[in-house]
């Protein structure tokens, strides 16, 4: 590489004081920002979406201008995605103080943000993804500073100063919202790298993805999409061609989620090819299909930036194939997967691999091998009227969203789908990325956990039982968030446990304190009164020797072993406070093939040599 001269010298340095300048602003606005209430924070989030939703279109046209990728409409209709549906989906999301109270274990959860955010942003989707993360980032009570793609660098700045103006007027402070005008590789890794930075969220390439990985900081990167659709026999044909084309032309293939092949099954691959070119699709020959992957694919196995989000006619005069004026896409047979064959990667541009199978199984292994050969964890679709081969292929398919009957381009993001809307797929381990959801405000929140005492630790040494004032100590320090033992549904063994108790007898009268049984019978002592919880006289143990009422009775017979041994039977429950008392008067218990002890109850005898077994 040639020695870089003193202009490029001076811009890298200008780059990475400007990453330095904008994370400290954050950082100072964010320590502001978090003091907001829910209430504050929803308001400026509503604003930034009014204010997007009035720019979308003047933001769309400048990146279409600046990019030259996908068109006009397409674009605006990503940005009001973003402005209205994800918008949608955040309203009524608990992102301030406590989000989630589980009485029954004792433990609340709080929403702390998690800092400053370094936003990646690609050309493929500039403007759209600007205003998500930004939305997202607020959202969560965090600040952000983008760093967009050089080629989108002037549409992604006002698209976040629209964002900036918004949230500033709805009372965020200053500097919550910045972005890098003067971008380079090495402003970039300043912004991930920097001390300012709390996390990255990175969309782009790969080379970019691995690089806010390796930069020392909890990262949110994703990976490629190339999209299987597969149309098995009993789909309805016609739907499933034309759902499969919108989606491959959609913004011209710059979404990651957009479909790159079509696989089906040989008994409906002529209808597929009649409905194809029914809706703008163009069959090519094997030779016009090498000659689109010559100019389409380079030799590292990369798009050609040159033609990514090009309309279909622009490609084809490129690689020198007449086709007529109203081509929307490029049909291309393929003969396999992988390195011999180029266009069985991911094409980002109205271009479509056809593969013909056999059936379903067949179908379902050609559909792994694209997503091994390049979208793994990412995205497929399948078009079908067999809910029992769907089920299959949402078991088999390394992909994280398996999509049925639908649009793949609008339907991983969550547009036609209930899937949680979003413009950033995570592809899971399969694809090298730390989650598989669909990225929103939720991941950026740390979330810190109150969690009340639900059971008493005792040390082994400690035999004595517990008193009943240590028994009210330990509830009043659950009793403000965990309900009523008796409004709290055991489960399981505690279930099991409570009805072998009841049929015999054994459960306490309403006046006694119930017993604890398990990790979640947390008693609330805030209606009990102290008096009524001594136990009066209670019986010895089940399973201890048997002492005859009438002293009178006691002869010189009973203490032979004969006697005692007859006299001493087998538990049929034991609890560990059956084994504390045992432990302070020096009995035994007896314990046979039969007796249910409880985990803590043999865990102390056979400490103690409590048990007889019989």
């Amino acid at each position: 590489m040639p020695p870089m001269n003193n202009a490029e010298r001076d811009r890298d340095l200008e780059s990475i004081q400007e990453a330095r300048q904008l994370g400290r602003a954050a950082v100072e606005a964010q320590r502001q920002l978090e003091g907001c209430t829910q209430e504050q924070i929803d308001v400026i989030v509503e604003e930034m979406a009014a204010a997007g939703l009035a720019h979308s279109e003047h933001l769309a046209e400048l990146a279409h201008d600046e990019t030259g990728f996908g068109n006009v409409p397409d674009k605006v209709l990503k940005n009001n995605f973003v402005l209205k549906d994800v918008v949608e989906a955040m309203r009524g999301m608990r992102t301030v103080g406590v989000l989630r109270e589980d009485r029954e274990h004792g433990v609340r959860e709080i929403a702390e943000p998690v800092g400053v955010v370094a936003g990646i942003i690609p050309s493929t989707n500039p403007t759209s993804t600007a205003f998500f993360k930004c939305l997202i980032a607020l959202k969560a009570r965090c600040g952000i500073v983008l760093s967009p793609h050089p080629t989108a660098a002037q549409c992604v700045k006002a698209s976040a100063e629209v964002m900036a103006e918004a949230a500033h007027k709805a009372g965020a402070p200053n500097g919550i919202i910045g972005c890098m005008s003067s971008v380079t590789m090495q402003g970039t890794r300043e912004l991930m790298h920097g001390r300012e930075t709390d996390i990255i969220l990175a969309t782009g390439g790969i080379g970019l993805v691995r690089a806010a990985y390796s930069a020392g900081k909890p990262a949110y990167g994703v990976g490629p999409g190339n999209v299987p659709a597969y149309i098995e026999e009993t789909a309805n044909v016609p739907k499933a061609v034309r759902d499969v084309i919108s989606g491959t032309t959609f913004d011209n293939g710059t979404l990651c989620s957009s479909e790159q092949a079509i696989v089906c099954d040989r008994i409906i691959k002529d209808e597929v090819l009649e409905q194809a070119r029914a809706n703008g699709g163009h069959l090519l020959t094997p030779d016009e299909c090498d000659r689109l992957a010559a100019v389409l694919i380079t030799d590292r196995l990369l798009v050609n930036t040159d033609y990514v989000g090009r309309p279909a006619t622009t490609i084809a005069n490129a690689a020198g194939i007449k086709v007529p004026e109203k081509t929307r896409v490029l049909i291309c047979p393929v003969g396999g997967v992988g390195k011999k064959y180029p266009l069985s990667h991911e094409k980002l541009s109205p271009v479509l691999a056809f593969y013909v199978v056999d059936d379903w199984q067949e179908g379902c292994q050609r559909c792994t091998e694209l997503l091994r050969f390049g979208g793994m964890g990412h995205t497929m679709v399948i078009h079908s009227g067999n809910d029992d081969i769907v089920l299959e292929f949402g078991l088999r398919k390394p992909a994280h969203r398996v999509l049925v009957n639908t649009v793949a381009a609008l339907g991983a993001v969550g547009h036609t789908t209930h899937l949680f809307p979003s413009m950033t797929l995570g592809c899971g381990s399969w694809g090298n990325n730390i989650t598989s959801d669909n990225i929103g405000p939720q991941h950026l929140l740390n979330v810190k956990r109150l969690a009340y005492e639900t059971r008493e630790y005792i040390p082994k040494e400690v035999i004595e039982p517990a008193t009943i004032s240590d028994q009210n100590e330990r509830t009043e320090l659950s009793a403000n968030i965990v309900t009523d033992t008796e409004n709290v549904a055991g489960d399981g063994l505690e279930i099991q446990i409570a009805d072998f108790l009841d049929k015999r007898g054994l459960l306490p009268k309403a006046s006694e304190v119930p017993p604890v049984v398990g990790r979640n019978a947390v008693i609330s002592v805030r209606d009990v009164d102290a008096s009524d919880t001594v136990l009066k006289a209670p019986p010895p143990p089940r399973g201890r020797p048997e002492v005859p009422t009438d002293q009178n009775q006691v002869g010189p017979q009973s203490n032979t072993s004969e006697t005692a041994a007859a006299h001493f039977l087998p538990a049929e429950f034991v609890s560990e406070d059956d084994v504390r008392d045992a432990c302070e008067t020096g009995e035994k218990i007896g314990i046979g093939p039969d007796t249910i002890v409880t985990p803590l109850a043999l865990e102390l005898g056979e400490t103690h040599d409590i048990f007889r077994r019989l």
